[in-house]
């Protein structure tokens, strides 16, 4: 069951040169791991937020996004309330910035559970505690009278995730939810997220710039650049075939999560810098950094995407890029 759904979905600000994003089309099923891959500016996060109706503000907007079939474009108050507050829930990347310093957590967990549900201090209380071990935090009933400033980076982004469950969510977006962690709390964090979605049964998008994270954890991976999917295709498909330039990449320039035995592995990085907002480009948008591109076809012509096997790939030269762009790291002087 199709639980998230972006049909041709563009998004554009006034007075930019492009759009901040540009016919996206992606899905999220019950009981799926999906990624959207890509780096800083690609649109990512405005992709996740846009399914709570959560737009930038003079956007100009086009196409469509559902939630469990609820249209949101054009929403009203009262169908993004129910979406909001029952059927989706989000999980974004700094957990500081997310909760009210001078409220215990104990506050920030029931506030939900009270007002949507009707319940006492007593049942929200025992129902907060609850949610707080779910995801690993020891004695829970101390950690509610506590203050956001009592918690570390961890234990506080564990707190949100208990907080993204009171409602009881079908679907879960994370926007990058590890990106202010340390690397081993980062692993920890994952950890709880994937077993809650296998016990809930949860469809999740997560938002991520590290495809290596997105390999460990994911069924499918969207590969975004410049407001634009440029790649799409099963995980392990994705790993061992990449076929547009720029998700190889992404994959060369990417240390793995666990290096193989050997020397050194020497690591390349994408020339260039992404396209901003106030660039434009009438061809393919990854062109300019691109070592595979061609002169009078991909600078002219935007790429459409094209289904290859399993894959959705938007390249004039899918093929090959199959066999002409090197995906892997090196070794040190090999």
């Amino acid at each position: 069951m199709t639980l998230l759904e972006y049909e041709n979905l563009s998004i554009a600000l006034p007075g930019m040169a492009r759009p901040v994003l540009d016919g996206i089309d992606l899905t999220v099923s019950a009981g799926e791991i999906v990624a959207l891959v890509g780096e800083s500016g690609s649109g990512k996060s405005v992709t996740a937020r846009s399914a709570l109706g959560l737009f930038p503000t003079g956007a100009d907007l086009d196409g469509q996004v559902r939630v469990d079939g609820t249209e949101v474009v054009g929403a009203d108050p009262a169908a993004l309330r129910s979406i909001r507050t029952g059927t989706a829930s989000m999980i974004f990347q700094d957990p500081r910035a997310g909760i009210n310093p001078v409220r215990r957590i104990g506050d920030f967990l029931t506030e939900s559970l009270r007002v949507s549900n009707g319940w006492d201090k007593g049942r929200a209380n025992a129902r907060a505690a609850e949610l707080l071990a779910a995801v690993g935090l020891p004695d829970p009933e101390r950690h509610l009278r506590q203050y956001p400033y009592e918690l570390s980076g961890g234990m506080l982004q564990r707190v949100m995730i208990a907080g993204s469950l009171t409602a009881g969510p079908r679907l879960l977006l994370c926007d990058e939810p590890t990106t202010a962690l340390d690397v081993s709390t980062q692993a920890e964090i994952m950890a709880i997220l994937g077993r809650l979605q296998r016990e809930r049964d949860l469809g999740m998008l997560l938002i991520t710039h590290d495809i290596e994270l997105a390999a460990a954890v994911c069924d499918r991976i969207y590969v975004m650049y410049a407001g634009r999917i440029v790649e799409t295709a099963p995980t392990a498909q994705l790993f061992e075939t990449p076929r547009h330039p720029y998700t190889a990449g992404l994959l060369g320039s990417s240390p793995p999560l666990q290096a193989p035995d050997g020397p050194p592995l020497r690591l390349t990085p994408i020339p260039g810098s992404p396209m901003g907002l106030l660039d434009s480009a009438p061809g393919c948008s990854f062109a300019a950094r691109c070592r595979l591109a061609r002169p009078g076809v991909c600078d002219r012509t935007a790429p459409r995407l094209e289904r290859h096997g399993e894959a959705l790939v938007a390249c004039h030269l899918a093929e090959e890029s199959l066999t002409s762009v090197d995906n892997t790291a090196t070794r040190e002087g090999s």
